[in-house]
């Protein structure tokens, strides 16, 4: 299921329904705190810290084969960076057939285009930067690739304590196919109430704030800023 990205009314009627179903609750802590006046007394929850995604889907898995409705919740949407792939992905490694409904939600990249105004209007790329599950290499090949394409850009896991210099090299990357006076979109925290965002530019986004909880939205030769937002024209004629 996914909860959407993070304030409890970015969430779909679906989700509030299948959570006021369930009898199991299984998902990363911080998600669960999100969601914790939602979740009853009656309701079993199953939660684990981050690098866990293994250990608490095969839980999942366990408490469905009892019989049990379980709810595995993702921010954003499920099927986006979330856990629906690896829930079908073990329950094929072990031929398991379990009925599996993927509920939808608002993912991190639109929450935060929808903050910063309309950077997605055209064709557009969503990468990662995080190299834990995918090699270095084969990121700087897709930002490469999306670069010199003109796609907007949209970049998750941009920058933590552990990995400081992706960003700086996926600025380098960008520099070299779009103009320093590109717009690029920053928001922390996306649809969370504590929500923070910038429009500035190629040349100066490293002098602002990005973390782990950032979305980093490059826009194309066509994007523009126009007061406190950030456009990309779709091509109608205005």
């Amino acid at each position: 299921m996914g909860m959407g990205p993070g304030d409890l009314e970015q969430m779909s009627i679906k989700a509030f329904q299948v959570l006021s179903e369930v009898e199991v609750i299984v998902g990363y802590n911080t998600y669960v705190d999100l969601i914790e006046e939602l979740i009853s007394a009656e309701q079993e929850v199953i939660s684990t810290g981050m690098t866990k995604e293994i250990d608490r889907t095969q839980l999942a898995i366990e408490a469905a084969q009892e019989g049990k409705s379980v709810a595995m919740i993702s921010s954003g949407d499920a099927g986006v960076y979330g856990m629906a792939g690896l829930v079908l992905e073990l329950m094929a490694e072990e031929e398991l057939e379990l009925p599996v409904e993927i509920v939808p939600g608002i993912t991190a990249a639109n929450a935060a285009a929808a903050s910063l105004g309309a950077p997605l209007m055209h064709d557009y790329a969503v990468i990662s930067l995080s190299d834990l599950l995918t090699p270095w290499e084969v990121i700087l090949d897709r930002l490469e690739h999306a670069a010199a394409g003109d796609f907007v850009v949209a970049l998750y896991n941009p920058k933590s304590k552990q990995r400081q210099e992706q960003i700086v090299k996926a600025r380098e990357i960008f520099l070299k196919h779009k103009a320093a006076t590109t717009p690029v979109g920053i928001v922390r925290n996306a649809k969370r109430g504590n929500e923070e965002l910038v429009i500035t530019d190629l040349e100066s986004m490293l002098n602002e704030e990005i973390d782990m909880v950032t979305m980093v939205i490059i826009g194309n030769s066509e994007s523009f800023s126009f007061a406190e937002w950030m456009i990309t024209p779709r091509g109608y004629q205005v």
